[in-house]
């Protein structure tokens, strides 16, 4: 630290500020807080005062507390002295408590906390109120459930408790954003809603929920100051569709849609779901659609959203449309989807289409770059499809086996479904030379002897760095063998 701050000490303050602003503000103020009078001053600036992250976060997705002696000299030290300046906490469990009662924080308005464990989650909520923090000056809130602590999933009962319960404690939020990471992480499912789930003040809410009905009782005017609305949804059907409000919502400024899962209602429920938010600026749509005749494509998005939709001014989609070739005499073609977007302005919009063995093709339509949580049906069209196996595969590579090619890096991947795609197409995910995948925080799912055969009964080498990293597995069903434990060092067998 002595030798940091000396050749710090050297520079002018403007030089000084460019560099410590690319670092993180707990290495700043740790380095440099009461060295001197000077480091004292600019340390205390807003910049890496207001907003403290007090945890460590790695690339596999998952929080872990500082270590010992940093966190030490915080409590003791560095959070008493600053504590006036603190407006947001990001915090993880373990250390939650002793953060929160080291000292108060009168300006404290915004809270992140992480890796709460189902068990304990509304326990460690009920700690905060007896700190010396006011609850009601928290307008700003992350909640981040994680699993139970055996590693079974979460149960809808459980989050619907935790997230009615924050609603009661917080009384004065305007932002929430509910279970943001955690990969497995079931919908809200609020059958029959208790009338205490709701809020005068929020005005923008994160969350993933069960179903559309469940969003419907979200937007039925509980929430009656929402206007920012981001919901991802574990399927799009008419089971439980039990209301049937066609009011419209006129509050609604900003929303965004995800369905990770295929759904056959678009016309039905979709559509005319989003042509009650008339008053809509900016709408987000991530969706793989079972579709009746046609695709979605750029009339399809104008004439029956963006026309009824006088003051938007951001549409972004990622979507994924399907129809049976059965009856179908004129067949688009990539070129025919592009025209349907020579309207829209601003944005590269990309289209393909694939046809898949004469039963049915499919239409994906999206901006980019875009930012996409679903993808559904990654083929080569780019053309063609997966389930075929690569053309010029050895072109891949040269004759003395030097690849050719950069290996691609997917840092962000979490979830990876493969089924039914061709050997090569696994191939090149797995081989270490082609993909490098992120370190414990991907999903797959793929059949047990698909993977069998990519990973030569689990001891090629060339896959076994990528299926280290591996944080989970579905192998339909089946188990892996005893003698591929440590193929998959971080993976439970369930």
């Amino acid at each position: 630290m002595e030798h940091l701050s000396t050749e710090l000490n050297d520079l002018p303050d403007e030089i000084l500020m460019i560099i410590l602003k690319k670092l993180f503000n707990t290495e700043v103020l740790y380095s440099l807080i009461d060295v001197n009078k000077r480091f004292n001053t600019i340390v205390r600036d807003p910049i890496f005062t207001n907003k403290l992250t007090l945890m460590r976060c790695l690339s596999n997705n998952r929080n872990y507390p500082l270590p010992d002696p940093i966190l030490d000299r915080f409590c003791f030290q560095i959070l008493p002295s600053i504590r006036h300046k603190i407006k947001w906490l990001n915090l993880e469990s373990s250390s939650m408590k002793r953060i929160l009662n080291v000292t108060n924080y009168p300006n404290l308005y915004g809270l992140g906390l992480y890796d709460l464990e189902i068990e304990t989650a509304r326990s460690l909520i009920d700690e905060f109120c007896l700190t010396s923090i006011n609850k009601n000056q928290i307008l700003s809130l992350i909640i981040d459930v994680t699993k139970y602590k055996n590693g079974k999933n979460l149960r809808r009962d459980m989050t619907e408790c935790i997230f009615m319960h924050i609603l009661n404690i917080f009384s004065n939020l305007e932002y929430l954003n509910f279970c943001p990471s955690s990969m497995w992480y079931q919908g809200l499912l609020l059958n029959n809603p208790s009338p205490t789930i709701n809020s005068s003040t929020l005005l923008e809410l994160h969350i993933s929920l069960a179903s559309l009905t469940d969003c419907l009782y979200i937007l039925d005017g509980r929430f009656n100051k929402l206007h920012t609305l981001y919901v991802d949804i574990d399927f799009i059907s008419s089971l439980r569709l039990t209301n049937n409000n066609q009011e419209k919502l006129s509050n609604l400024r900003c929303f965004s849609l995800c369905c990770g899962m295929s759904t056959d209602y678009y016309d039905e429920l979709i559509v005319p779901f989003l042509q009650r938010m008339s008053n809509l600026e900016k709408l987000s749509l991530n969706l793989i659609v079972c579709a009746k005749s046609k695709f979605v494509d750029g009339i399809e998005l104008k004439q029956n959203i963006i026309n009824h939709m006088a003051r938007l001014k951001r549409l972004e989609f990622c979507i994924s449309s399907s129809i049976s070739l059965r009856n179908q005499i004129y067949l688009q073609s990539k070129q025919d989807i592009q025209d349907t977007f020579k309207d829209f302005k601003d944005d590269e919009i990309i289209s393909y289409v694939d046809y898949f063995q004469e039963k049915y093709t499919r239409c994906h339509i999206y901006l980019y770059p875009e930012q996409l949580k679903y993808y559904g049906t990654l083929t080569n069209n780019f053309p063609g499809e997966n389930s075929k196996p690569q053309n010029n595969k050895l072109c891949r590579e040269s004759q003395n086996g030097i690849q050719d090619f950069a290996i691609i890096n997917y840092p962000y991947l979490t979830t990876l479904t493969l089924y039914g795609a061709h050997d090569d197409y696994i191939e090149e995910f797995l081989v270490d030379t082609k993909i490098c995948l992120p370190n414990n925080l991907l999903h797959i799912n793929i059949y047990y002897e698909q993977l069998k055969r990519v990973t030569h009964n689990f001891t090629r080498d060339a896959t076994r760095n990528n299926c280290a990293k591996l944080n989970s597995l579905f192998l339909n069903g089946r188990r892996y063998p005893k003698h591929a434990k440590n193929y998959f060092p971080n993976v439970p067998k369930y």
